[in-house]
């Protein structure tokens, strides 16, 4: 795994200002984890898109990185962060740590960020790891954010990658049928990326 080069950021500088930075009493990462913010009201969802879009085009690579190397919390704000600015060239990093899976909840915001890269190589990333954690039933890890991210790309460019996993009695379905409660592929990647991009449009705007 090759991160950008780094000075080496004070790690608990960078963690309060980024991941538990406050937005309504709750910390960045906590609105990030399962897009919670997605639930908030429309007010409260406008303000911390407006902080999230902000937080990503001020932190540095060097600052992700520091993150990346750090607990479940940083790397899934630092992913978000990524994925908002769409610094691609922490493509493989991201793809890489999605695959290792070594800690819970980060691969939600593997799975945006490649979404929101949304190439070919993006799609070929997602196709690797659901082939591997798909045919693990007894690892409910991020399967469901891997699917609809790849559905997002193939969606995107007229491909059908997730047409394999999802045909009947493909993967998707051995896997989701082994859950305690099986649930058909969301779409929640194609909403996230949409509501992402309105907000940054809306930022961007010119005011008198």
């Amino acid at each position: 795994m090759r991160f950008p080069r780094s000075s080496d950021p004070e790690p608990v500088d960078v963690f309060e200002r980024y991941v538990k930075a406050k937005t309504r009493g709750h910390g960045r990462y906590l609105n990030l984890l399962h897009a919670n913010f997605m639930r908030r009201d429309e007010g409260e969802r406008a303000l911390f898109l407006q902080s999230l879009n902000s937080a990503a085009r001020e932190i540095t690579d060097e600052e992700l990185e520091t993150l990346l190397k750090s607990d479940w919390r940083a790397r899934l704000t630092a992913a978000w962060l990524i994925g908002c600015d769409r610094r691609q060239y922490f493509q493989d990093v991201l793809a890489d740590l999605l695959v290792a899976s070594q800690l819970c909840f980060s691969g939600q915001g593997y799975c945006f960020a490649l979404a929101r890269f949304g190439t070919e190589e993006d799609a070929l990333y997602l196709v690797s790891y659901l082939e591997r954690y798909l045919q693990r039933p007894d690892c409910q890890y991020d399967q469901h954010w891997a699917i609809s991210a790849l559905l997002h790309i193939d969606g995107l460019a007229g491909t059908e990658h997730a047409t394999t996993f999802l045909a009947s009695g493909g993967l998707w379905h051995q896997w989701n049928d082994a859950q305690y409660t099986s649930s058909p592929p969301s779409r929640i990647i194609d909403e996230l990326c949409a509501i992402v991009d309105r907000h940054q449009s809306a930022d961007d705007t010119p005011t008198r």
